[in-house]
């Protein structure tokens, strides 16, 4: 039986460049889910929404790439009160790839690849691989083949989120060149090494049209040159853009920022500003935090009016700067912000307790107060305290001498809300020569006013909802009393004077200690507190009653044991742990 039948000299011969081409077939898996089509059908749908947000990881590859990740905890200098929000455990602005691993992934319309071309991958193992590699690592694959060539310029596409790390050698075109890439990019978060200029500027406005969130981070080498002129335009052009944090503006001179769309503003380095104008009706969140220098001439008072009159809407405001006087207080409350819910002002040696007065008569809603460096007492905490016992959960009273420790106990008896509280720096032996100033600054080493500041002082706190406690630098305390038994991170860094035999830590939630710079007695003591709450208690097991219920008796240790293995519904004892920081 003749099975192969081959064509007679008079039929038609097909042409030569149709046998080498052949016929032009499709991928024959499913570009969703990479199963076999045949007889399949697939139960991924395409995304309703935006595509698939692509964003490289966290970790930091500067050795094999000019450009590559920011570290997040690299900026966290940005921020001091407004990072203790819902999203402090973020520590950046940005969402991190691991964060929500336990969620449901988005669904991704993958494309159709050739699987002759692409490796024989399937097209959603591939995308799922390329999109997980740093910027530097996706522009080498596309020199690997077609197939994988025509992947990456899609995943460029479909990025959203982009953390790149500009190195001094890199050069300006190869950034433009690769933001290009990006245009769907929402949000953009730079580490420059070198410096930036109205060109760098320029360039990010004009690849990315969609841009909502601009982050811009700088190392201590490179120097930020965008005037205040530039910066206006830029905010004024990018229609689209709702956050915009800048380090390093000490080069703005003066500034007028108007913009519809706008509710994020962080700008740090500030120095000697001349002229400061707000048209920004939406915007939300504002941290203006000056240079630490003495020679600052900003005019305060009147960038406080002018923002409040431009930003009605404001909820969050972080001002630093060394000029900050009670004044500025006047013209921050006399803008009757109705929406603020946190306040910070820092560095404000000239802050007394009458400028703690008009805050809580003007805004008794307060949420997060934040007075570090200034001269209020324990007068002060007495008003504040009688003004929010239902709001305020958040209080940072670092750097104040005025305050004692009978200020900080009042503050924690009446506060049932208070979660988190900064108390750094404010019982201090006046004899010591203490030098764990964060500032530095001769302003912030004056010696308490009142008359009956003690120099060894003790501290009682019993509180149920506190989280957050922060003594560090207070060498004037001898004596802690904690019962918090929701207190998860404790700083007591160059708490020198603490004797370890007036420590009592009833924390059993405790999970950091930090302990530096601390006396070796006081580190075992709080290691062998530590270890005693996280020892397990008497075996509950290890006693039975009788069927009659007459007595109990003592049970065998291996029966014990193996019942409670068996007994997966009975809570575990002593699993709890706690790091201490001594480093």
């Amino acid at each position: 039986m003749e099975r192969f039948h081959h064509p007679q000299s008079g039929a038609t011969t097909t042409n030569n460049s149709d046998l080498k081409r052949g016929k032009k077939r499709g991928s024959y898996n499913c570009g969703r889910c990479g199963l076999p089509k045949k007889g399949h059908v697939c139960n991924l749908t395409p995304s309703t929404t935006n595509t698939a947000t692509t964003s490289p990881p966290t970790t930091d590859s500067s050795n094999s790439a000019r450009c590559s990740t920011i570290d997040p905890s690299s900026h966290l200098h940005l921020r001091r009160a407004l990072s203790f929000d819902d999203a402090d455990d973020l520590r950046s602005g940005f969402h991190s790839d691991f964060d929500d691993i336990d969620e449901a992934e988005p669904v991704f319309d993958y494309p159709d690849i050739d699987p002759d071309s692409s490796g024989c991958l399937p097209a959603s193992c591939l995308w799922e691989i390329l999109r997980r590699l740093p910027p530097a690592g996706i522009l080498s694959a596309a020199r690997v083949c077609k197939g994988w060539r025509e992947t990456t310029k899609k995943i460029w596409r479909a990025a959203e989120v982009l953390r790149l790390r500009v190195p001094p050698k890199a050069q300006f075109g190869f950034v433009g060149s690769l933001l290009q890439k990006c245009s769907g990019l929402v949000t953009l978060s730079l580490r420059l090494e070198s410096d930036l200029d109205s060109m760098m500027l320029a360039c990010i406005a004009f690849s990315c049209p969609n841009l909502e969130a601009l982050e811009i981070t700088k190392s201590q080498s490179s120097i930020n040159r965008i005037t205040g002129g530039e910066l206006g335009r830029f905010v004024a052009d990018k229609r689209c853009l709702k956050s915009l944090k800048m380090e390093g503006c000490s080069s703005l001179g003066s500034f007028s920022l108007c913009s519809s769309s706008l509710g994020t503003l962080w700008l740090s380095d500030l120095c000697s500003l001349s002229k400061m104008a707000f048209n920004c009706p939406n915007l939300k969140e504002i941290s203006l935090e000056f240079s630490r220098h003495e020679n600052d001439r900003t005019d305060l008072v009147a960038m406080v009016d002018g923002m409040v009159r431009g930003c009605p809407r404001l909820q969050k405001v972080h001002i630093s700067s060394f000029r900050l006087s009670h004044a500025v207080v006047l013209a921050l409350t006399a803008g009757q912000l109705r929406g603020l819910r946190m306040l910070s002002l820092v560095l404000g040696a000239d802050i007394t307790d009458a400028s703690v007065a008009s805050i809580a008569s003007s805004y008794p809603n307060l949420e997060l107060l934040d007075l570090s460096g200034s001269s209020i007492s324990d007068s002060g905490i007495g008003m504040i305290c009688n003004v929010f016992p239902d709001t305020l959960s958040r209080l940072l009273l670092a750097l104040c001498p005025n305050i004692t420790s009978s200020g900080i106990q009042f503050a924690t008896a009446e506060l049932p809300l208070l979660e988190l509280m900064d108390c750094g720096m404010t019982i201090c032996d006046p004899n010591s020569q203490d030098s764990t100033s964060e500032i530095g600054d001769h302003e912030l080493s004056k010696p308490p006013n009142s008359k009956f500041h003690l120099i060894y002082q003790k501290l009682i706190i019993k509180h149920n909802h506190l989280k957050k406690l922060s003594l560090w630098g207070c060498s004037g305390l001898d004596a802690l009393y904690l019962n918090c038994p929701q207190l998860d991170d404790l700083n007591l860094n160059s708490c020198k004077n603490l004797h370890p035999e007036r420590l009592l830590l009833q924390c059993h939630s405790l999970r950091n200690v930090h302990a530096s710079d601390c006396e070796e007695l006081l580190v075992g003591a709080i290691r062998s507190q530590l270890k005693k709450a996280a020892s397990p208690e008497e075996n509950l097991l290890s006693c039975k009653r009788l069927a009659d219920g007459s007595k109990r008796i003592r049970v065998p240790p291996l029966v014990s044991s193996l019942s409670s293995d068996n007994g997966s519904k009975r809570r575990r004892v002593g699993s709890h742990h706690c790091n201490i920081h001594v480093c």
